[in-house]
C-alpha cells in the first residue's frame, strides 16, 4: 500500500479532522471545525493520504508542561485515528514515528497524550506519567471533619466573566504542580469554557462558579447537572468539568458548594490524586475514588528533558536506558549532578517507557522494579534514583485534550 504522509492544506483541514471523527465513529460539527482552526496549528497536523483522501491522522497542540522545578515545551498529541478500512497495515506506527521526529525537530523534549485505549501507546515509548483519580460520590453523605463553617462565598458568573477571573487562579496553581498545562486565551474561550450542546452528553449547560474568600478569587468550578427523576424524587448528578482551589480552606469551601447543589444524589469528577478532601471529609469511603492511567508522556529528547528538570538532593545515579524507537535516547545517563551521557557502570536499567513514569514524580523506582519495569544493577541504585526524582506531590493533569 502506497500512502503519502503530509500536513493538510488550509482547504483540507476539515477533511483531516473529519477523518479522526470517523475513526471514532463520531459526527463532525461545524463549530468543531472553527474551534480547532483556532486551537490547532495547521503544520502540526499529519495525515496519511490514500490518493486524495486522508485515511489516518495525528496532531499535536503546543503546550508548556509544568515539570519539577520549572516548565518545558511539550507536544500535546491528539486526533490520533485510522479509518477502519486501513487498520492493521502499519499506518498508525508510521504516523507516530514521523510525528516524534517532527516534535524533536521543533525542539520539544516531551510528547504527552491521553490514551483512548491504554494498550496502544507503550509500544511507541509513552509511559503513564500522571495517573488520574475519579470521583463518584454520594452527595448526601458529604460532611467535613471539624467543620468551622464557610469562610467565603461562591457566585455564578458568565462565560465572559469566567474568561477574565479564572485564568489567574489557574496559573497560580499550574506553575507549582507538575503535570499541568499552559492555556492561551483562545484555549480558555474556545476550549475549556466553551459549551457546545454535543459536549453535554445528556446533561445541562455548563456553569461557572467563582469562589472568593475575603474578597479575593481563590478557586473555581466548571460543572453541569444531569437531571433525572424517579418516582417523583430527584436522582440527578453534578458532573464536574474542573474544580481548582489555591489553598486548603479554598478546597474545602469549593467542594462544600459543589456537594450542596440541590436535586442531585451523586457528584462525579476527575480529582487530584493528592486531593486533600480525602482527609478532610468525615466519611472518605463515600467519595468512591478510583484510579485510571491519566496522562501519558514520551521522552522525545532525553538529554534536553533531563536538563530541564530539577532533581532533589542526593547521590548521582547512572540510568541505563533502552529506546527501540528513538535510539538516540538509548545508553547510560548520569542524573544528579550535571545530567548527561556516562561511561560509568549503570545503577538502574529500564526502558524509556518506564523512565517516563518516573519523570514527573508519579512512581518511585522501587515501584517500577516491583512491577518488573526497572532492574537494579548495583546495590542502592533504586533508592538513589527514587531520592533524586522525588517530588512533594504527585503530578496532576486536570484536562484531557
Amino acid at each position: 500500500m502506497s500512502l503519502e504522509y503530509r500536513s493538510p492544506g488550509p482547504d483540507e483541514f476539515a477533511t483531516a479532522l473529519g477523518t479522526t471523527h470517523a475513526a471514532f465513529g463520531e459526527e463532525l460539527k461545524d463549530d468543531d471545525i472553527e474551534r480547532q482552526r483556532r486551537l490547532m496549528p495547521l503544520d502540526r497536523v499529519l495525515a496519511a493520504w490514500d490518493a486524495e483522501r486522508p485515511v489516518g491522522v495525528t496532531a499535536s497542540y503546543p503546550f508548556e508542561l509544568t515539570i519539577p522545578g520549572g516548565q518545558v515545551s511539550a507536544a500535546g498529541v491528539t486526533w490520533v485515528g485510522v479509518l477502519p478500512s486501513h487498520r492493521r497495515r502499519g499506518v498508525l506506527r508510521e504516523l507516530m514515528r514521523r510525528q516524534l521526529d517532527d516534535i524533536h525537530e521543533r525542539g520539544e523534549p516531551l510528547a504527552i497524550l491521553w490514551a483512548s485505549e491504554s494498550v496502544i501507546y507503550g509500544r511507541f515509548g509513552y509511559g503513564m506519567a500522571a495517573p488520574a483519580t475519579e470521583l463518584d460520590a454520594e452527595r448526601n453523605a458529604f460532611a467535613l471533619r471539624d467543620d468551622p463553617g464557610p469562610p467565603g462565598s461562591v457566585r455564578l458568573v458568565t462565560a465572559d466573566e469566567a474568561a477574565e477571573q479564572l485564568p489567574p487562579i489557574y496559573e497560580r496553581i499550574r506553575v507549582e504542580r507538575p503535570g499541568m498545562l499552559s492555556r492561551t486565551d483562545d484555549w480558555w474561550r474556545h476550549g475549556r469554557l466553551a459549551d457546545p450542546e454535543h459536549w453535554r452528553e445528556g446533561s445541562g449547560p455548563k456553569f461557572y462558579a467563582l469562589l472568593e474568600i475575603d474578597g479575593e478569587p481563590v478557586g473555581y468550578a466548571l460543572y453541569r447537572i444531569a437531571s433525572k427523576w424517579e418516582h417523583g424524587t430527584p436522582q440527578g448528578e453534578v458532573r464536574i468539568v474542573e474544580a481548582l482551589a489555591s489553598s486548603p480552606d479554598a478546597t474545602a469551601e469549593l467542594w462544600r458548594f459543589l456537594f450542596g447543589i440541590d436535586l442531585v444524589t451523586r457528584v462525579k469528577a476527575d480529582a487530584d490524586p493528592a486531593w486533600p478532601l480525602f482527609l478532610m471529609v468525615a466519611d472518605p469511603r463515600r467519595l468512591h475514588l478510583s484510579v485510571s492511567d491519566g496522562l501519558w508522556l514520551r521522552l522525545v529528547d532525553l538529554e534536553a528533558a533531563l536538563h530541564a528538570r530539577t532533581f532533589a538532593a542526593g547521590e548521582p545515579v547512572v540510568l541505563e536506558v533502552a529506546d527501540e524507537l528513538l535510539p538516540r535516547n538509548a545508553g547510560r545517563w548520569t542524573v544528579g549532578a550535571e545530567p548527561g551521557r556516562s561511561e560509568e557502570e549503570g545503577d538502574v536499567a529500564l526502558d524509556i517507557t518506564d523512565l517516563a513514569s518516573a519523570y514527573l514524580g508519579a512512581f518511585s523506582f522501587e515501584r517500577l522494579a516491583a512491577a518488573r519495569r526497572a532492574r537494579e544493577l548495583r546495590p542502592g541504585g533504586l533508592a538513589r534514583a527514587t531520592a533524586l526524582f522525588a517530588t512533594p506531590l504527585p503530578p496532576y493533569c486536570p484536562e484531557e485534550f
